[in-house]
């Protein structure tokens, strides 16, 4: 089951995924395929989750190679990394995200739908680049941004791309929490191991209930607005 682009162990009840394809960690058909396969296994052993990226990346999101061979292939890799991103939003096991360096685009959106993420310190950038790179932001990635976001930084960052470091991102809302990067994997267990012991029914009813009215409106506007924005772009 293990993809060579993702990484699956399991330390006791958690299951550590790791996205490592030894570049930009980009959201391609094949990295949402191999987390896909991934989540599918954690959500019938495990009771929390810790997804990770490789040092110094977590993902740059979306690949841009194949966003850049026309709109209906955007479209398609969109709409697959965007159903996995709501997948995970709503998943039914606590999702602890170890942000282990840059996070841009579709990167951070990744991080967004975590139950908890945790950045490191360092000089990494967290953000929504898209309009700076001449690229429109979608439903999905503002409707993550609205979730998360303090009401005060979202148009910074979703119409006016402002970039973060890890500080500045945990305060704007892109993160929960900043350790040093030798402690990332160590806080990211406690916090899956916490948050694990919680009754996962109530857990899990909680979580789908408190973020359906946003999972229910990025699902059924989401075709047609990346349709619309990438057929103009």
């Amino acid at each position: 089951m293990e993809s060579s682009i993702v990484g699956y162990e399991k330390h006791d009840s958690v299951a550590v995924i790791t996205m490592n394809d030894g570049k930009a960690n980009a959201l391609s058909p094949t990295m949402v395929d191999a987390l896909s396969k991934a989540f599918d296994r954690a959500e019938k052993e495990a009771n929390a989750v810790v997804l990770a990226g490789r040092p110094g990346r977590f993902s740059a999101g979306f690949d841009l190679k194949i966003m850049a061979t026309g709109p209906e292939p955007a479209l398609a890799m969109i709409l697959k990394g965007g159903e996995l991103m709501m997948r995970l939003y709503e998943f039914p096991k606590p999702v602890v995200m170890a942000v282990t360096g840059h996070a841009l685009a579709g990167g951070v959106l990744l991080a967004a739908t975590g139950d908890t993420r945790i950045g490191i310190r360092g000089d990494f950038k967290l953000g929504l680049n898209e309009v700076t790179n001449g690229m429109p932001v979608p439903i999905l990635a503002h409707e993550l941004a609205r979730d998360r976001l303090k009401t005060s930084e979202l148009i910074a960052s979703v119409m006016h791309s402002k970039i973060y470091d890890p500080e500045s991102a945990a305060e704007a809302g892109w993160l929960d929490q900043v350790v040093e990067a030798e402690s990332l994997a160590a806080e990211a267990m406690a916090e899956a191991n916490r948050l694990g012991a919680l009754p996962n029914y109530s857990y899990s009813a909680t979580k789908r209930s408190l973020r359906r009215q946003s999972i229910e409106y990025i699902r059924s506007s989401m075709a047609a607005n990346i349709a619309e924005l990438t057929g103009r772009f």
